[in-house]
């Protein structure tokens, strides 16, 4: 199969790049934000795929790898792509659309919910580029009072 790389699949190329981030969470709602911070290895595949890989120190759980990808699937018409961590065992599968400037990727997923045991909660992470060498995501919950709720900003900075 030839595949060619769409305006969509460029956009993604922005991310490709070694990366610094700085993190601040709630991890619960009565535990004050904490902090966190580590590197990140972004590259491509193929021109349609990306692949982050990301390692540092995180509040409880020591040192911790994820590796998220992304990609542009045209017969959706979506942005897809998974997310996994060495601190939990659950796959996050993602699926997303690009804003009209262009700036701003948002993501919606399902994962372990927060407040019940065993059961699976509606998540959004959201990718925005500042600048060439900046961009920030933020993980956003959705509540049981039907509101988004944001617990996470990751500062993502190019290292030159």
């Amino acid at each position: 199969m030839k595949v060619e790389p769409r305006k969509e699949h460029q956009w993604l190329q922005k991310l490709v790049g070694e990366w610094a981030f700085e993190v601040e969470a709630m991890m619960g709602p009565d535990k004050p934000p904490e902090k966190f911070s580590g590197s990140e290895s972004v590259r491509s595949i193929g021109d349609v795929w990306i692949q982050c890989e990301g390692h540092g120190d995180m509040c409880d759980t020591g040192t911790a790898t994820t590796l998220m990808t992304l990609g542009y699937d045209p017969q959706k018409k979506q942005y897809v792509g998974t997310w996994i961590g060495s601190m939990m065992t659950h796959l996050w599968i993602y699926q997303g659309s690009l804003d009209q400037e262009e700036k701003i990727l948002t993501l919606n997923t399902e994962g372990p919910s927060f407040s019940a045991e065993g059961k699976l909660g509606k998540f959004r992470d959201v990718i925005e580029i500042k600048s060439d060498d900046h961009r920030v995501l933020t993980s956003h919950m959705l509540g049981d009072d039907g509101t988004w709720h944001q617990f996470m900003t990751a500062n993502y900075r190019r290292k030159q």
